[in-house]
């Protein structure tokens, strides 16, 4: 399927401008500074280049990989929590979730920020839960003191990994990788257990993670004398807080109130079909409040009591979870992939309520029936529907049949519809830039010499250019522009002399 204005061919054209400019720090877009987002995922979509051509399937893939690590790592610490079970149910559910399947084949950023955040959550799961020597008093004096000899090693490794992760998810996406910082401050405040904040090392560990981040940071705005930082944290984190962007969200008070639920409702969709158990996965933790604050509460000497660690299980993701949605319900801008990075606590909390249902009450779960059939599904849709859709892609579908009249040193404009594809599609053939005109100078660009092209609504075309060159040659075709959700009618307008 071709990709989708305008996020996908802004990312994709981007991380290709990155190899034609030899510049790996500071991304453009049409020759223009592209400050939306940090670099992480331009350098895997270079990689993929690298490997198999500038092409749709090779913007994509770095997506894919990163959903599939993810599935990986909801596997493994779904086995550590609890059974081999519990960890292949955790990773189906993430997998097969609807906005997983969505966003593991687009060519955006969001999958690399959830697998670096999934694997901090993972990490700093690991520090909190890891016992300390004090909490192990029942353990005989030799087998105790082999356990609090491997616990230092251990715990560097998972502090290192909790902070490296928060510096690579930043780097895929910005600031909001840095949540599970808020999980972990959270369930240490809860637990009364103040003593879990020296395992975290937070000064250091911050510092650690500045630094990481520096490494790119300082440079890039060097390059671009600070307005990395004013665009890519002024417009694109404070100003998508309080204001609406592209209008995506509230354009006032009132729609802002009116839209405060919008992730409660749109989880539903999201996370289908895994969603229909999400009304019984509220009612069994509700049961288990009542108990839970209580003995959370009551300090980490029990650890090794199973009723507890549960409690601590359900805490913690429940922290995480809570948390992100939060802060994307009182975010201005909404779209419904915002909440994904919770998507993997999410499955590995209803993978463990769902599995300790069925061992307690020894009955047949549809699990199996719901994964094989949402595979079923899934499948079918990517096989199906992509060659359904394509010709619905209007930039696509024109350069498709202008391609081959087309030559490398040509200029081209576009006036009237200048959505990020064309310069994706366009600039696999011509070296040069995308000029963005209006109707009026249409007519201009195409008097001047040398071989060129011009993009625009049809009926403006036939406007402009009633009574054209008997040497010019139009391509038109049809589509639906999914950036504004509107039919459109384009044609292509070339002067091969």
């Amino acid at each position: 399927m071709p990709l989708i204005d305008r996020d996908e061919p802004r990312f994709a054209e981007a991380s290709r401008e990155m190899i034609e400019r030899n510049n790996y720090i500071v991304p453009s877009f049409n020759n223009q500074l592209r400050l939306d987002k940090p670099p992480l995922t331009y350098w895997a979509q270079v990689a993929s280049y690298r490997i198999f051509g500038e092409s749709d399937f090779a913007a994509r893939f770095p997506s894919a990989i990163a959903a599939a690590l993810t599935a990986v790592l909801i596997l493994v610490w779904g086995r550590r929590m609890g059974s081999e079970k519990l960890g292949w149910c955790a990773a189906i559910v993430f997998t097969l979730s609807l906005q997983t399947f969505v966003h593991a084949k687009a060519a955006v950023a969001d999958m690399w920020l959830v697998l670096f955040m999934t694997l901090a959550h993972w990490a700093g799961f690991e520090l909190i839960q890891r016992r300390t020597p004090n909490a192990q008093h029942s353990t005989p004096n030799s087998k105790k003191l082999n356990q609090t000899s491997n616990l230092k090693p251990q715990t560097s490794i998972w502090w290192l990994t909790f902070y490296i992760s928060l510096a690579l998810g930043f780097l895929a996406k910005g600031p909001i990788a840095w949540t599970p910082l808020l999980t972990v401050t959270v369930v240490i405040s809860y637990a009364r257990d103040w003593q879990l904040s020296r395992r975290f090392k937070f000064v250091g560990g911050v510092l650690l993670m500045l630094v990481v981040v520096a490494v790119w940071g300082i440079p890039a705005l060097i390059q671009t004398r600070g307005e990395f930082f004013s665009v890519g944290i002024g417009r694109h984190v404070v100003s998508r807080s309080f204001t609406t962007l592209e209008g995506h969200g509230a354009s006032s008070l009132g729609m802002y109130v009116l839209l405060l639920p919008f992730y409660l409702v749109t989880v539903f969709i999201s996370f289908f079909p895994w969603s229909i158990k999400l009304p019984w996965l509220i009612r069994k933790l509700r049961r288990r409040e009542k108990t839970g604050v209580m003995q959370l509460r009551q300090g980490y000497a029990r650890q090794g009591d199973a009723a507890h660690g549960g409690l601590l299980i359900d805490t913690y993701l429940l922290a995480g979870i809570a948390i992100i949605f939060v802060i994307f319900t009182l975010v201005s801008t909404k779209l419904p992939h915002y909440t994904l990075p919770a998507f993997p606590l999410l499955a590995l909390l209803l993978a463990r309520h769902w599995h300790q249902e069925v061992a307690d009450e020894s009955h047949r779960s549809p699990f199996a029936r719901i994964a094989i059939a949402t595979a079923c599904v899934w499948i079918a849709v990517a096989l199906a529907v992509p060659p359904m859709v394509a010709r619905f892609f209007p930039a696509y579908q024109l350069f498709q049949v202008s391609g081959a009249s087309l030559q490398p040193k040509m200029q081209f404009a576009a006036a009237e519809f200048q959505e990020p594809s064309l310069v994706w599609y366009f600039r696999s053939r011509v070296q040069g830039f995308l000029t963005p005109l209006n109707k009026r100078r249409a007519a201009e660009f195409m008097s001047e010499p040398d071989p060129r092209f011009i993009v625009l609504p049809t009926p403006v075309a036939g406007e402009i250019f009633a009574n054209p060159s008997a040497s010019w040659r139009f391509f038109t075709v049809s589509g639906f522009n999914t950036a504004k959700g509107k039919r459109v009618d384009l044609t292509l307008v070339l002067k091969s002399e």
